[in-house]
């Protein structure tokens, strides 16, 4: 296979940077060229484009509009919850987005003034972020239904002027009334917020504050629609937060400049999707995922992007995805592991995908957390798609290793992220800060400069931005997880760093046992955890949940494990121990909780984190846990 242009363009976005950013930019509408495409003046603090003046709003909308592509969808909002679907072009769109920034300057929002967005999936979501950016505020989405106490933390991190938010949300058969959380919430925060725009859904009202509260639509009636303000490339867009080890949340701060110019080169290069195509994120607006695919980068492309209220399984079966496909006519979806591994134990044989013509589809994409190549193998033989497994973190803002669908396309490895994207000098180091040889699993870095697009720093907090990324070693952005690069330049994710356990002496990725364990006929997920132990230092446990319909002998299932991680890994990883369990603890962006787990089966005090999606799956966990001799200490509450 012919790699030349992949490997053309990585060549020379790592010797020419600033020509490679520059020609890429160009694609976009600027107000003022920039003065120079990298500022490495202030290192390790590199701004990108600076002097250039630039709208993100204004290329992801008017733009578009002018060019003659109003009538094109630009979102199609399916809620399967409420039994909606509605579509918005272009043109209605951008008219919806400039009354809405028009309402937030009659309420005294001005550039530079953080607006914190607290809504559910729903278009004015995606409109309040458009319209933040049409006039130079900087927006920060609190996912919403967020727990009062870690949403006050972000408002007194933040310091917003405004609250945007939402009667209730939905989720599944379940009406989550929001305006109680957001009272309590600014009842705990110290900064005090003058002014919240609440939307009324009609599954539940919201009481208004008088004084502090206005509906949405009362609050766009006497407001005229605002143009798009011209605004520095280096200043914030965006401030996404995402936990910190020290319990404070550390905001994530995004560009305009390079965040626009690196999302909008992404659509093409690693997506292959063109203007017109149909791209959906199956995500929530809430995570990085959902800023960077459902809102800006398919807008910013001239695609139409799918916003879905609904879940892969259960709004209302394991074939609500394939529907969405069929009926919206999907080129590529892109969602998590999880989200398949759902659908995959629900429907093992896929039946419910013969249902729908799902003919459109090109490419299925998959991150948020490693996926094991028995899901790639599931995936690719039911809907005879390439299935691309890439890596990226909330603080890159979009793909470090891919599949660059768009550039020549690379051999797919199950299990691997494929090979670094133009822009991304990824290597592998080990504890001393050498670089360690091919195969040999590691901490993963990225050498500094990180391209355009990712995190510029944490939001009024440079120390911290350094302490937690560039620290450790120096020249070099931390990401925090472990893995190796094989011979042919494939990174390989196999775990965060901490979840690299080490059985006496032997450095192990519990990833790499989860892979084998994933790939038991039976298996439909699994997580491994490394508990500690007074001989080895650590010991594997693994937590498996079996596919419906799975009838046999837990015991048998439990010994068929054990061997198959003996046989595939070898005595050295020492497992012996695994337990069947109804479902996995995890975040409601579909990450497993394996660090509380891990704290939970080393007597360790825990916090339950306020991102879960089922608080009750963690006590079946514990309980399990319970059952196999692990101490439980009491449970601080999280939400």
């Amino acid at each position: 296979m012919d790699t030349q242009t992949y490997r053309e363009a990585y060549r020379r976005s790592l010797e020419d940077a600033e020509g490679f950013w520059g020609e890429r930019a160009q694609a976009l509408h600027w107000e003022r060229r920039w003065d120079r495409v990298l500022d490495a003046s202030r290192a390790p603090f590199y701004r990108w484009f600076p002097g250039g003046r630039i709208n993100t709003c204004y290329n992801a909308l008017d733009r578009h509009v002018e060019e003659g592509r109003g009538e094109q969808p630009a979102l199609i909002y399916d809620s399967p919850v409420t039994g909606t679907v509605a579509r918005l072009s272009y043109r209605e769109l951008c008219e919806r987005v400039a009354r809405f920034a028009g309402a937030l300057t009659a309420q005294g929002v001005a550039r530079g003034d953080c607006v914190v967005i607290y809504m559910p999936m729903v278009p004015e979501a995606v409109v309040a972020m458009l319209a933040c950016a049409r006039i130079g505020a900087v927006h920060s989405v609190v996912f919403g239904g967020f727990a009062p106490h870690e949403l006050a933390k972000r408002i007194d991190d933040a310091r917003p002027v405004m609250v945007i938010s939402a009667s209730c949300g939905v989720e599944g058969q379940r009406v989550i009334a929001y305006k109680p959380l957001l009272d309590e919430a600014l009842g705990l925060a110290s900064h005090a917020v003058g002014r919240c725009i609440v939307l009324q859904r009609p599954q539940a009202a919201a009481a208004l504050t008088a004084g502090r509260d206005v509906e949405w639509s009362p609050a766009l009636e006497s407001a005229p629609p605002a143009p798009c303000a011209p605004v520095e490339a280096t200043d914030p867009l965006y401030i996404l937060y995402t936990s910190g080890t020290t319990g404070k949340p550390k905001g994530v701060v995004r560009d305009h400049g390079g965040h626009a110019v690196a999302l909008a080169w992404s659509m093409e290069a690693i997506y292959g999707m063109q203007p017109g195509d149909v791209f959906w994120a199956a995500s929530d607006v809430g995570w990085v995922v959902g800023h960077s695919y459902i809102v800006y980068a398919p807008l910013l492309a001239g695609c139409t992007t799918v916003l879905y209220e609904g879940k892969p399984v259960g709004t209302p079966d394991a074939g609500a995805f394939w529907r969405v496909v069929a009926e919206h006519r999907v080129n590529a979806l892109f969602t998590a592991p999880t989200a398949f591994r759902a659908i995959k134990k629900e429907d093992p044989t896929g039946a419910l995908i013969a249902r729908y013509d799902l003919g459109s589809l090109r490419t299925l994409f998959l991150a948020g957390e490693r996926c094991d190549p028995d899901t790639v193998h599931w995936a690719e033989e039911k809907l005879r798609v390439p299935v691309i497994d890439h890596w990226w973190q909330t603080e890159t803002g979009w793909p470090v290793a891919a599949n660059c669908r768009g550039l020549t396309p690379m051999p797919i490895k199950p299990g691997s992220a494929s090979v670094a994207v133009p822009g991304y000098d990824v290597a592998v180091l080990d504890e001393s800060g050498a670089e360690v040889e091919a195969g040999r699993i590691g901490n993963i870095v990225i050498r500094l400069p990180l391209p355009p697009g990712t995190l510029t720093t944490l939001w009024q907090n440079d120390a911290g931005y350094v302490d937690s990324y560039l620290k450790r070693y120096p020249g070099y952005y931390l990401t925090g997880d472990a893995g190796f690069i094989d011979a042919d330049g494939y990174v390989w994710i196999m775990s965060r760093i901490d979840d690299v356990i080490n059985v006496a002496g032997h450095r192990l990725s519990t990833g790499g046992m989860e892979e084998v364990l994933a790939g038991h006929p039976d298996v439909a997920e699994c997580a491994v955890i490394g508990v500690s132990d007074s001989l080895k230092g650590q010991l594997p446990l693994g937590l498996v949940v079996l596919k419906a319909g799975v009838v046999r002998p837990a015991a048998q299932v439990q010994q068929e494990l054990i061997e198959r991680v003996r046989q595939h890994i070898g005595a050295v990883a020492a497992f012996r121990h695994v337990t069947i369990v109804a479902r996995l603890p995890k975040t409601r962006s579909g990450k497993v909780l394996r660090s509380t787990m891990r704290a939970i089966a080393d007597s360790q005090n825990y916090t339950t984190p306020a991102t879960i999606d089922d608080p009750h799956a963690l006590e079946e966990i514990a309980e399990a846990l319970k059952t196999l001799g692990y101490a439980l200490p009491p449970a601080a509450p999280g939400r």
